[in-house]
């Protein structure tokens, strides 16, 4: 069983224009609402993907209302601890005419002591039945640095980490199985340039030596970069044509934890989380993908050594 967890899910609105001006009145041509945030991505995609899974979150009001509803229309097994803040709303605008994405984020209202540690609890009886959790999210404002660390510190499984900044580094000595930062967010979290391959291998190797036995960066529609504790490698992407990027990193994440939940090699689960996101990209809605689409992609998915 595959456990999705984090603490700053959203209820997402897609708007569609022909074209957006800025400064100017804009007519959508389509909106859409769904449940999202990293954490009901990967629970999502990992429920289209046929993963025995659940998923664990926290929010509040009218928009988790709307969470759970469209959660149990989809089908995910979902736990949600209640909040006294409503839950966030993020907007995501598609400009068709320009191939532009653009992501408005609201973020995350501070949680109190009694939901973090409620949310602690119940993430501690569900990873116990997890043989991989996926913990993804930025945390609430006012959350210790360390909460995922000590989450990471008490889960039996093997854990994939889709977070950045300080709350990442804080985890690396408690030895993730895999940490999933894009190459953005990694250079933000080391305060460093990394725009060259070099420096963003060692920067990889960095982490592994800290503790992290697998790291995978990702890089937007470019090349994915993986390593382990001695060797890097290099894959590249089928080509595609984008429709929605967002929820592509959280795809590849949850294509990752379902490949290794059911034996894959962790490159060959990356060749499969690749082939995920591919296919999130290329639908509207974010995560609602399709295996037998993966399964065609995973096979365009092409892995070099990098060493």
């Amino acid at each position: 069983m595959i456990l999705a967890a984090g603490l700053t899910p959203a209820w997402q609105q897609i708007l569609v224009f022909e074209h957006v001006h800025m400064g100017e009145v804009n007519r959508a041509t389509g909106a859409h609402w769904c449940a999202s945030g990293k954490v009901l991505n990967v629970g999502v995609a990992l429920h289209h993907l046929g993963a025995a899974s659940r998923t664990l979150s926290a929010g509040g009001g009218w928009s988790l209302t709307a969470m759970e509803a469209d959660l149990q229309q989809l089908g995910v097994p979902c736990r949600w601890i209640k909040t006294s803040r409503t839950t966030r709303v993020c907007t995501t605008i598609l400009d068709t005419g320009g191939h532009v994405t653009t992501e408005l984020v609201e973020n995350s209202g501070e949680f109190s002591t009694t939901e973090l540690a409620e949310f602690q609890h119940a993430y501690l009886e569900e990873a116990a039945a997890a043989e991989v959790v996926v913990l993804s999210g930025s945390l609430p404002a006012g959350t210790p640095a360390t909460y995922y660390r000590d989450l990471v510190a008490r889960t039996p499984g093997r854990v994939v980490l889709d977070i950045r900044g300080a709350e990442l580094l804080e985890t690396l000595p408690s030895r993730p199985f895999l940490v999933k930062p894009n190459r953005a967010e990694l250079s933000k979290t080391l305060g460093s340039d990394l725009s060259r391959d070099e420096t963003l291998q060692a920067a990889m190797l960095d982490l592994n030596a800290r503790g992290a036995r697998w790291v995978v960066i990702t890089d937007g529609p470019h090349a994915v970069w993986v390593s382990s504790a001695s060797q890097v490698w290099k894959l590249q992407p089928p080509l595609i044509n984008v429709v929605n990027p967002i929820g592509s990193g959280d795809s590849l994440a949850a294509g990752v934890a379902a490949a290794l939940d059911a034996g894959s090699e962790v490159l060959e689960a990356v060749r499969h989380g690749m082939a995920s996101a591919a296919d999130n990209a290329t639908q509207l809605l974010p995560c609602r993908l399709d295996p037998q689409r993966i399964r065609d992609l995973q096979t365009l998915v092409t892995v070099s050594n990098a060493n």
